[in-house]
């Protein structure tokens, strides 16, 4: 397939923020590759973003736990669009659980899915970039990765764990024309929130300063903001976007 627009690959891309991720970029002119778990229900929703006109996204399913896979799915996607631009690391699991009831399973399975997978896609497509002299790399954290979260040792570690690594990361890339950066959402009203019961979701609501949940298209803005070559000052960064919730 004969490309001329920059590539994003938005691991996670089908879920609800990745999907707002994927539009935005889209919009922006990127060629969206979007990540996915369950092949079924990516194919829908490849054709409902190609009824909706998003016509330049298309998608990859790769196992991010696995290295060798991830090496693959990033020459793949080098070889039938061209090279890897923008990475955003969106991909994500929960398995809540207390530490006295968690299992190893729930720690690991969280850990590979949320943080595993960030090395093994920046290190997929981190050569790739060198060779060209730019790239861009966005890693989805969460405001439990800033302030922990009960019930979410495994979670919060992963999340905090991405920030480590973005900031190491953007220091070896520094002068190599690729920033390297983490957002991190507060509550974002995908349906997972809102599928929560009215009133547990309307307390929840009380305690954001803003008195409202983030919505997924504010965080695809600031994803495609980062993205941009006029981006290139912001790296090493981690931007909260919470509604005033967590800020430190």
């Amino acid at each position: 397939m004969a490309n001329q627009a920059p590539v994003a690959w938005v691991t996670g891309g089908t879920g609800g923020i990745g999907t707002a991720i994927c539009r935005s970029l889209a919009d922006a002119g990127y060629l969206v590759v979007a990540g996915y778990r369950n092949p079924d229900k990516a194919k829908t929703w490849l054709e409902t973003q190609h009824a909706d006109g998003y016509n330049n996204i298309e998608l990859s399913g790769v196992d991010l736990a696995d290295h060798n896979a991830c090496l693959q799915g990033a020459q793949d996607i080098h070889d039938k669009y061209g090279p890897i631009s923008v990475l955003v690391n969106c991909a994500g699991i929960t398995r809540d659980g207390t530490m006295k009831k968690m299992s190893y399973e729930q720690w690991y399975e969280v850990l590979d899915t949320n943080l595993n997978s960030v090395f093994n896609t920046c290190r997929s497509v981190i050569e790739m970039m060198l060779e060209h002299g730019y790239g861009r790399i966005i890693n989805i954290s969460s405001i439990n990765g800033r302030k922990g979260q009960f019930g979410q040792v495994n979670y919060a570690a992963a999340k905090a764990g991405m920030h480590g690594l973005t900031m190491s990361l953007a220091q070896e890339t520094a002068t190599k024309g690729i920033t390297v950066n983490t957002v991190s959402p507060g509550y974002i009203a995908t349906d997972m929130i809102m599928n929560i019961p009215e009133k547990v979701r309307e307390a929840i609501r009380e305690t954001i300063p803003v008195k409202r949940y983030g919505t997924p298209e504010e965080i695809g803005r600031l994803v495609t903001f980062l993205a941009d070559k006029e981006s290139g000052f912001i790296t090493g960064a981690n931007i909260d976007i919470n509604g005033g919730q967590f800020m430190g």
